[in-house]
């Protein structure tokens, strides 16, 4: 792919990210094209496609794969359809964005990664958007200058407004929370050793309760994260860094302020969407500039193995009470 080519995309799942990454390809990054779509329901693969020139739209991830003018691929279906639309990309090397999960437990992730492995390249970016979330990328300059000192806590808030339909404890981890303990490797650059979930309320508390989660690094840095899956009022996402020579928080949404009639206040975004739109906006145009490029940046295959190892880790400390270390994999060469 040269750089002066424009990269035709196969997006496949056309549900609310899929969708909203087919607007984003077709309307705000450059160098990009909506070449085809992919998802189960037929007509919702349509209607995705509608008004999009040149863009076909199948049922099936392969064929869409192989559609004329398809050079790359971005998966946002769900979970348990990774893995072989993975495969399948593989299979005829095309650069891949896969939304998280890679897949949705560590046994396949890790399949995954032996398959990109023998390649002998990596195929992958998967899609931890908070790396390029504007204040979460000061965060870290900040942190790898070492403008704190050394890093000794992370702070962790996760709220949401309210849980969706079939929401079960489980996906508070691997839904949510597995966006901060990506953060976390990534702004420490440190593995996640062990996981503890502590429940406010005890063992049987409802799931719309907040819970902490406790996550300990390689080099002994403490993250404490609160997960609230149905706090009622807005979304947040919130992290304060602690060093040795002083803090540094991100995430209080400091926009505009308003004082009037005996009140002060601002707005709280509602969903993820809205929160990270830049993020979103970012993460693809990179991966689209990239790829035209010829190179495969961000977060790994491996990031995206490592995640679900320490989710399963975290998922066994919620039903277990205890603390659980986390197994991984020795990390093969392709990702040093």
């Amino acid at each position: 792919m040269t750089q002066q080519g424009t990269l035709g995309v196969a997006v496949i799942g056309t549900g609310r990210m899929g969708a909203d990454h087919v607007r984003r390809l077709d309307r705000a990054v450059s160098g990009a094209r909506v070449a085809a779509v992919v998802d189960v329901d037929g007509e919702r693969a349509e209607r995705a496609a509608a008004g999009i020139g040149g863009c076909a739209a199948h049922t099936d991830a392969a064929a869409a794969m192989d559609a004329p003018g398809v050079d790359a691929v971005l998966i946002a279906s769900p979970g348990p359809a990774h893995e072989a639309a993975l495969l399948e990309a593989f299979a005829r090397d095309l650069p891949v964005l896969c939304e998280k999960p890679l897949t949705p437990d560590a046994a396949s992730a890790l399949r995954v990664l032996e398959a990109e492995t023998r390649l002998g390249h990596r195929r992958v970016q998967v899609g931890f958007m908070r790396r390029y979330d504007a204040e979460h990328l000061e965060l870290k300059a900040l942190l790898d200058a070492g403008g704190l000192g050394r890093a000794l806590m992370l702070h962790c808030r996760h709220r949401n407004v309210s849980t969706p339909p079939g929401y079960t404890e489980q996906m508070m981890i691997n839904d949510s929370v597995v966006h901060e303990i990506d953060s976390t490797r990534w702004l420490l650059g440190q593995e996640i050793t062990a996981v503890t979930v502590l429940k406010p309320g005890g063992a049987a508390a409802p799931e719309h309760l907040p819970q902490l989660v406790l996550l300990e690094t390689a080099a002994g840095v403490v993250v404490d994260v609160e997960i609230f899956p149905a706090c009622g009022f807005g979304y947040q996402v919130q992290c304060e860094a602690v060093g040795e020579r002083g803090t540094a928080r991100i995430g209080d949404a400091h926009g505009l302020s308003v004082h009037t009639a005996g009140r002060w206040g601002g707005r709280i975004a509602q969903d993820f969407l809205a929160r990270f739109a830049d993020a979103y906006d970012r993460q693809v145009q990179c991966w689209v500039d990239a790829t035209r490029r010829g190179a495969v940046e961000g977060p790994s295959a491996w990031d995206g193995y490592a995640a679900a190892a320490v989710c399963e880790a975290g998922v066994r400390a919620q039903a277990t009470g205890g603390r659980v270390a986390v197994d991984l994999a020795a990390r093969p060469a392709l990702y040093d």
